[in-house]
């Protein structure tokens, strides 16, 4: 009975700052702060590092990873860790600092089922001077909205929606009307040869020994 009124709960325990290196790390962290003798806290430090390089053995002897592993120790002792570390020691401000917010692109294009690569492709375009190239280019653009039009719309499509809608995106420059495009029907049969698994060997085995006798 006094087995079941002792037992420990996680929920009663003290808070894992690193999770992943587990309750046991974590005691170990705090017993090294605990220690008094510098001489041995040093050691108890050095082979808490060790058997966390162990963890991931391919990286243990490399000169970064050991740095982060020695800022990882002292993160676990809430900075307590009074130890001569092989590398400076980051400071908590410098390691619970936030990074600067990314400056992601918002952009909002009227058509956003053809992405945004596909102006930016239709606005290089505008730009090359009258030729087989650019034809040829305007004609790959034509046919890779319509391939967009068809993966997030509908089975078919007209081929004038198309023409309409680049000439829009490109402000009237790329007119390709009365152009014939890729058949639906390819782009469709593409993608439906893309979505199909082929079967496994295991599969195709126990199909072999289907209705074989076994003595």
């Amino acid at each position: 009975m006094n087995l079941v009124e002792n037992l420990e709960y996680n929920t009663e325990r003290p808070h894992l700052i690193i999770p992943e290196y587990g309750r046991h790390f974590q005691k170990m962290v705090d017993h090294a702060v605990s220690i008094a003798d510098r001489d041995e806290r040093n050691k108890v430090a050095k082979a808490i590092v060790d058997v966390m390089g162990n963890l991931q053995p391919h990286l243990r002897d490399v000169p970064d990873f050991q740095h982060k592993l020695w800022d990882q120790l002292f993160i676990m002792s809430d900075f307590k860790l009074d130890v001569d570390s092989p590398f400076p020691i980051t400071s908590k401000e410098v390691l619970m600092q936030r990074p600067d917010a990314l400056g992601y692109p918002q952009n909002h294009p009227k058509y956003r089922f053809y992405g945004n690569n596909i102006k930016r492709m239709i606005d290089v375009a505008v730009k090359w001077e009258k030729g087989d190239m650019r034809d040829g280019l305007e004609y790959a653009i034509a046919n890779h909205m319509k391939k967009c039009y068809l993966n997030w719309n509908k089975d078919t499509v007209d081929d004038n929606v198309i023409f309409k809608h680049l000439l829009e995106l490109s402000e009237g420059q790329i007119d390709l009307t009365g152009e014939n495009l890729t058949e639906s029907g390819q782009f469709l049969k593409n993608r439906v040869a893309k979505n199909q698994r082929p079967s496994t060997g295991k599969k195709n085995q126990r199909n072999n020994n289907r209705g074989k006798k076994r003595y």
